[in-house]
């Protein structure tokens, strides 16, 4: 009999979805989605093409004990959407402070589900950070308007390497005082 780890982690109510937890089930439509150049490309870690296992090992990290990042699942099944809209997740930093990031499938983008999956968070601020951090790529200027309507300032433009683009792509850096 196979046992699911249980991760003490709170489920998050939005307006049209509920952020839960992540479950091995979640695997399928995860791969599904990251599979695709464009969610990828979107983040630093997700590789292009996705390797086989790769989102197994995610989720394996992500339920484990120590995790060093709580994910949360935007699930819509309650209001007649699929389970899985897109991700978001929190990475615990150092003096009370938090790092937070989100990618949505291509399917719901301009829709308001990363908006709303942010708001909630802030809302219920789960790891109880004094401060938030998120970065975007410059490209990105739909997520760069998530993070300011949700009250982000920007901080700085910096550089990180993506796995998926297989290069250095310049970031513009945001924080949010939770004080």
């Amino acid at each position: 009999m196979i046992q699911e780890q249980i991760v003490v982690q709170p489920t998050i109510a939005a307006e049209r979805f509920v952020l839960r937890p992540l479950r091995r089930s979640d695997a399928g439509l995860i791969a599904m989605y990251t599979a695709d150049r464009r969610v990828a490309e979107g983040t630093r870690t997700i590789p292009h093409p996705l390797p086989p296992g790769a989102t197994e090992a995610y989720v394996a990290r992500a339920l484990a004990e120590k995790r060093a990042e709580d994910v949360w699942v935007m699930d819509g099944s309650a209001s007649g959407h699929v389970e899985v809209i897109g991700l978001v997740s929190l990475t615990h930093m150092d003096r009370e402070q938090s790092e937070i990031k989100y990618w949505v499938a291509p399917a719901f983008w301009n829709t308001g589900y990363a908006s709303e999956a942010v708001a909630a968070i802030v809302a219920a601020n789960p790891h109880r950070a004094r401060t938030l951090f998120a970065e975007v790529f410059q490209d990105n200027t739909g997520s760069a308007r998530v993070l300011t309507n949700n009250g982000f300032e920007y901080l700085g433009d910096a550089e990180v390497y993506s796995v998926a683009r297989g290069a250095t792509v310049a970031t513009w850096t945001y924080l949010r005082r939770m004080d």
